[in-house]
């Protein structure tokens, strides 16, 4: 199935015929689907008019360079900040992960998203397009910082999905712009960038995102396309049961596989649950890459979907809101004092 991407502030028609068109579940909203927090309400709200209030809708509000909503909302700083705090204070990075979650999590379900794909569990080990968005280099940090924000995205009502599976972190090339390899041996992913996926499913983790990451001494396919990485080391190794997750298959390092049909088609065989298609331009083929496949299970597609929030009036009426925004934006803060 699909999460597809919209053009712009307001549904076009061809736009309501895709969001209702056999094999989409939802909607990935990015910044230039965003104007103000009245807007993206309305549009969330016209998204379910046309499609359904099961309908999946979902964001990247990390925090730091990835937050595609930020006027009206709290500005987040990026993971790496409170991965700064553990190396002095564990205890209080561990909290304000926490609270980083809630925040993020509560302030998007006041307006009717059901999940951001968060958090990045990557090792912050140079990768071009992670940088500051991962926790840490340690993979016990990563793994403590990665589960604390996983029990606050629970705490704010919201899914956690855990990216980029196996590990994006230790390669340098952005697969946005190219294909990107990882040559290192299995036993040594498995040391590192799995652990912290490993300790995310140990929390529940409802959803898991696929990196567009070659790792040839494990499988020639990229892992988004492999079976050995989602079937036999995800399901089978890790014991995952929630949904397994693509990334856009826009990007260039999905190229390998060929055209948006073979793209979708790839990602699908191997085992993934759902396909994002993130750039317009691409949706039209999509769908029609997804007629007649077999549905998710429906347990995997309800799982995403948001808890009952607050209403945006009810959620900044809380005090406890307040401290939590104060604390973790003073991270920022205190950067600039530096």
């Amino acid at each position: 199935m699909l999460m597809i991407g919209l053009a712009g502030l307001e549904l076009s028609d061809t736009e309501r015929r895709q969001l209702v068109a056999p094999g989409v579940a939802g909607v990935l909203l990015f910044a230039r689907n965003f104007a103000s927090r009245e807007q993206v309400s309305a549009l969330i709200e016209a998204i379910r008019e046309v499609a359904g209030e099961d309908f999946l809708v979902a964001v990247d509000q990390e925090g730091g360079p990835v937050q595609r909503f930020r006027d009206g909302f709290t500005r987040l700083p990026a993971l790496a900040k409170i991965g700064a705090v553990h190396d002095r204070n564990p205890d209080e990075a561990i909290r304000l992960a926490e609270e980083h979650a809630w925040v993020m999590a509560s302030e998007m379900r006041a307006i009717g998203v059901d999940f951001s794909f968060a958090p990045v569990v990557d090792l912050a080990r140079g990768n071009a397009a992670i940088g500051a968005r991962a926790f840490h280099a340690d993979p016990a940090v990563a793994a403590e910082l990665g589960q604390a924000y996983v029990r606050g995205m629970h705490l704010g009502g919201m899914a956690a999905v855990l990216k980029h599976f196996p590990g994006h972190g230790s390669v340098a090339v952005d697969t946005h712009k190219a294909a990107a390899v990882d040559p290192r041996p299995l036993e040594q992913i498995r040391r590192e960038d799995l652990h912290p996926f490993a300790e995310g499913i140990e929390a529940r983790v409802e959803a898991v995102m696929m990196a567009h990451v070659v790792y040839p001494a494990v499988d020639a396919q990229p892992a988004g396309f492999s079976t050995v990485w989602i079937q036999q080391v995800l399901r089978g190794e890790l014991g995952f049961r929630g949904a397994v997750i693509s990334d856009d298959i826009s990007m260039a390092a999905a190229g390998a596989a060929g055209g948006v049909a073979a793209r979708v088609a790839a990602h699908l065989d191997a085992g993934c649950d759902l396909v994002l298609a993130c750039f317009p331009d691409v949706v039209d083929a999509a769908i029609a890459a997804v007629q007649g496949r077999a549905a998710v299970a429906p347990e995997r597609l309800a799982a995403l979907r948001g808890a009952l929030g607050a209403t945006w009036e009810g959620l900044t009426d809380n005090p406890q809101r307040e401290r939590f925004i104060a604390r973790i934006t003073a991270l920022d803060a205190e950067e600039g004092k530096a």
